[in-house]
């Protein structure tokens, strides 16, 4: 029985002299819990795991100064809890959109509807001339991103719509070039999408 045991402890102490070290620990800044698209960053939103080397995003990498550059700032897109906050979920000083799209300013011709989309928004976009007719697809599944609200308060039915900023919208380069041919002489509207 004895030597049964002096046996399992040598063979624990053995796979454990053989078993590689783990891998070295990257600390990166994560989300600390849900954050939806166009929240502004607080410090109770932000939270430090380490990860292993290899799954480590370079610019989530945790530090004093990278703490202190997130707060403040804006999701451009929902953040889920624990993931690494970098460049491409935030709202940036020059306007971006996710990799592959381009920024388009639109002003829709429902100005409630406009007052209602929210950053993080997914939304088609469609044109229909000003004189009537059916209308087109110009954009499928553009982003809405944060941009910049009338300092008056909220805007309601029967407000000045030319004075309310544009709609920021992430889309693809054809998409934009469609949406500027369209917008002298037809209308545009928004359609929620998932």
């Amino acid at each position: 029985m004895a030597a049964a045991a002096c046996l399992g402890i040598a063979v624990n102490m053995t796979v454990g002299a053989l078993r590689p070290a783990p891998p070295a620990g990257v600390d990166v800044l994560v989300a600390a819990h849900h954050l939806p698209a166009g929240a502004a960053l607080t410090a109770a939103d932000l939270r430090v795991v380490t990860l292993p080397e290899r799954a480590a995003v370079p610019e989530a990498i945790a530090s004093e100064a990278s703490r202190a550059a997130l707060v403040g700032r804006t999701t451009a897109v929902p953040v889920p809890a624990g993931l690494p906050l970098v460049p491409q979920v935030l709202a940036g000083v020059e306007l971006t959109g996710p990799a592959g799209t381009v920024v388009a300013a639109v002003r829709l011709a429902d100005g409630a509807m406009a007052a209602l989309l929210a950053p993080g928004d997914r939304v088609d976009l469609l044109a229909a001339p000003v004189e009537g007719g059916p209308g087109v697809t110009l954009a499928r599944a553009a982003l809405v991103l944060p941009s910049a609200r009338q300092s008056g308060g909220s805007r309601l039915l029967g407000t000045d719509d030319a004075a309310s900023p544009p709609l920021l919208v992430a889309v693809a380069a054809d998409e934009a070039a469609a949406l500027a041919g369209a917008g002298l002489s037809h209308a545009l509207f928004a359609v929620v999408v998932s």
